[in-house]
């Protein structure tokens, strides 16, 4: 790819987003210098990838010094055309629609009906490759609610279905804080640490099921992030123990896995918009098969330090339609020292969450 020209236009990212900046000017790129990690992987490696996502892609300024914005820089191409990206999943299913809203919907009334493949031990089989349609590029991690496209945004609609109207029952001190999260901190991918319970479950696209009598393996290309979840009931751990992925257990109802996390360490956001918890959050999780190539997920959060009430998200999983795929190693540096020196110089820092008793405090003085 070296020897192409791109215009560059420098922004703050998510700081710049929610302060209104957006800094321009114009810098001429070399691609074939970068060696940096992004959602398609490094740009001398993924090229044909980057070019089918719709001409954006962000680079860090950590490799390329001529931009003095201090985040990332929003690269429109010249001179390469998009391609036309190809389809990575099985379309045809009971419910077609990747709406969240519509899909949960369909999805409720197709599991009644529905009987599942099994495994010799007689579990519903949730075995296999899995995408998250467009897991990649823009939905639930950028905002569980409905969002608009911007310029660190890609847009899509709610990924709440309850409460109906797709947002987040907030707190009101807890929605004032949230709303100051992207000009403070950083979001804790970029700092190349773990996504946290429900949002490593729809931060991108490709997911691995491995499946036996005792465990569930998820296996996902972000940061390299993976959980077991025992299948059969464990003594609890201690309170003291946190966790980026939290402790899981799970369980069978009927022919729907039910998978509970508490022990989470809070340090992780449930979207790029700066949605929190505190570290007493429960998360129940829900995979149900609808036909044999679509799972119904479901994540009810429940904080009531946070939110006046638990809400649910819930996605489509379909079953991964390319011959001979392998999951790929989407490497990440924890820690990311070299980005994260540019942003605290900026007195910006990794996000370092919050406790319960901060929580109520900051409750009670809003009252």
């Amino acid at each position: 790819m070296r020897g192409y020209t791109y215009r560059a236009r420098a922004v703050r990212g998510s700081a710049g987003r929610a302060a209104g900046r957006t800094d321009r000017r114009e810098t001429v790129v070399d691609p074939g210098a970068l060696a940096y990690y992004s959602y398609y992987g490094p740009v001398e490696q993924h090229g044909t990838r980057m070019r089918a996502r719709a001409r954006r892609f962000e680079v860090s300024t950590r490799f390329v010094p001529r931009l003095t914005a201090p985040a990332a820089a929003v690269i429109g191409l010249s001179g390469l055309a998009p391609a036309a990206p190809a389809q990575n999943w099985i379309t045809e299913s009971v419910c077609p629609d990747d709406v969240p809203a519509v899909f949960h919907r369909c999805a409720l009334e197709a599991a009644a009906s529905f009987e599942p493949p099994r495994t010799p031990d007689g579990s519903p089989d949730l075995g296999g490759l899995w995408r998250l349609p467009d897991g990649d590029i823009g939905g639930a991690y950028e905002d569980l609610e409905a969002h608009a496209a911007g310029l660190d945004y890609t847009g899509g609609p709610a990924a709440i279905v309850d409460p109906p109207d797709g947002e987040i029952p907030f707190r009101p001190w807890a929605e004032a804080r949230r709303a100051t999260h992207p000009q403070r901190y950083i979001h804790h991918n970029a700092a190349c640490f773990l996504s946290g319970v429900p949002n490593s479950m729809y931060h991108g696209e490709e997911r691995q099921l491995l499946q036996t009598p005792e465990y569930l393996v998820v296996l996902t290309g972000n940061a390299h992030t993976y959980r077991i979840v025992p299948l059969q009931e464990r003594p609890p751990v201690g309170e003291d123990i946190r966790l980026w992925e939290g402790v899981s257990g799970g369980r069978w109802e009927g022919n729907t896995l039910v998978i509970e996390t508490t022990n989470q360490n809070a340090k992780s956001w449930l979207d790029q918009s700066g949605t929190f918890y505190t570290q007493d959050v429960h998360v129940t999780e829900r995979l149900t098969l609808v036909d044999p190539d679509t799972i119904h997920y479901q994540a009810t959060v429940d904080d009531p330090h946070v939110f006046t009430r638990p809400f649910t998200v819930a996605f489509p999983y379909r079953r991964n339609a390319v011959e001979g795929f392998e999951m790929p190693e989407h490497a990440c540096y924890e820690n990311n020292e070299g980005l994260l020196g540019i942003y605290r110089t900026l007195g910006i820092l990794p996000y370092p969450g919050i406790s319960p008793e901060e929580a109520r405090s900051a409750g009670e003085a809003q009252r």
